[in-house]
Parts: C-alpha cells; structure tokens; sequence
C-alpha cells in the first residue's frame, strides 16, 4: 500500500480527499500545516502538499521537502493559477494542480507521479500464489515461475480489485470504473471477463479463492 503524505489546511477539502484516497487504497497521513512535514517523511511514497498554509507556506516546505529527499515524488495544490506560481512551484515540485480539481483528476496525477518515480525492483504485491507487480503492469505465478499473460482489460479489473484492498465493490463500480462508460446493460460483459481473470489466475476457477464473490452484492479480492 503506497503512503500519501497530505498537507491541508481547509478541513473540507482534507477531509474528502483523505477519504477518497483512502477508498483507492492508499495509505493518507493528513497534517494541517507544514511545521512538522519532515519528521513525517519516513516511508512516504508521495506528498501531496497545498500553497497556502498557516507558518510556512507550502513553496518553503516543498523545497525543504527536496532538499531532504530529492527522489521523492511533490504534487502542489493551489488556488492560485496565475503563471508566476505555477512556474514557481514546478522549480521545485513534480506536478502542479489548481484548484478545484476532480478527484478523479488528482487520483490519475497520483498514479502516474508514482509509476514515473517508482523502481522496477519495487516489491510485488503478494496475492496467494501470485506476485503482481502492478508498476509494470505484470503477473507472475510463483509455483510455476511463469507470467500470467493478461488481456488489458482483464488487468485493469486485478489492478482496480488491488487498489481497493478487502472493499467489497459492486458490478456498477468495477464495470464504470474499468470500461469508463454507464453501467446499463455491461453486466454479461464484465462477468465474462471476470471468468477468464478466474482462468488464468485462480488454482480452481470453479472454486475461486482470489475473487470472491459476495452474493447480492459484487466481488472482493482479499489481501
């Protein structure tokens, strides 16, 4: 589970983005101000750090934050959108988003700021008998050594039920969020791609232990 260090101060918006990353499966440490950002930094994987704060304003901690740990990934968030702030804040930090901002916009930013800065020896996500490693897209049977060769779409939906950890999610949710259109009228669809997933990743498909399915109420992959 990747680890988010959040910097906010306007307790709304902290709270709905703190929940919303957290409901994709990161791991969000929220702080209020910038006072204490570098005693927080150890196995942080991301920081996600606004402008305007109460002491030190968000510019003087992101560069404080580099000057620390140059590797680590800075995402600016500001209401400011004049273009000596956005160039201000990309001297130092790897990506600059005004706002308001959709949170499906700052979760797509996340993720690519973590593929670019990520190492192709990051740990695999252990999986009963798998090793997923989800920054290169790749999955690898252990007993047998072998990569479990994966459609695209089969490897968004592994990849989506691996974001959102133990999180039982319906059909409407898997299938919106995978083939990014209305649900209406999908549901043979995603259940044909769910058997193949099975397939090619379970030990029994026909007593899948991977992708549970929870009568009623969806599919769960539990970790």
């Amino acid at each position: 589970m990747k680890h988010i260090l959040y910097v906010e101060d306007e307790r709304e918006i902290g709270e709905w983005v703190e929940r919303d990353l957290t409901e994709r499966g990161y791991r969000v440490t929220w702080l209020t101000d910038g006072n204490r950002v570098l005693e927080h930094l150890d196995g942080v994987d991301l920081v996600i750090l606004d402008v305007m704060l109460p002491g030190l304003d968000g510019f003087t901690v992101g560069h404080r934050i580099k000057q620390r740990d140059p590797d680590l990934p800075v995402l600016m968030l500001s209401a400011r959108t004049a273009v000596e702030d956005k160039v201000e804040g990309l001297s130092f930090a790897d990506d600059y988003l005004t706002k308001p901002f959709h949170p499906d916009e700052l979760a797509a930013r996340v993720e690519v700021l973590l593929r670019r800065c990520g190492t192709p020896s990051a740990q695999p996500v252990k999986l009963q008998h798998l090793d997923v490693y989800m920054q290169e897209n790749r999955v690898v049977d252990r007993e047998t050594g072998r990569e479990v060769t994966l459609t695209g779409k089969e490897y968004r939906l592994l990849d989506f039920f691996l974001r959102h950890p133990n999180q039982i999610l319906t059909k409407e949710q898997l299938y919106e969020a995978v083939w990014e259109e209305p649900f209406a009228g999908g549901e043979n669809t995603l259940m044909v791609h769910i058997r193949h997933l099975r397939e090619k990743i379970e030990r029994n498909p026909s007593r899948p232990t991977i992708i549970q399915t929870v009568r009623g109420l969806g599919y769960r992959v539990k970790r």
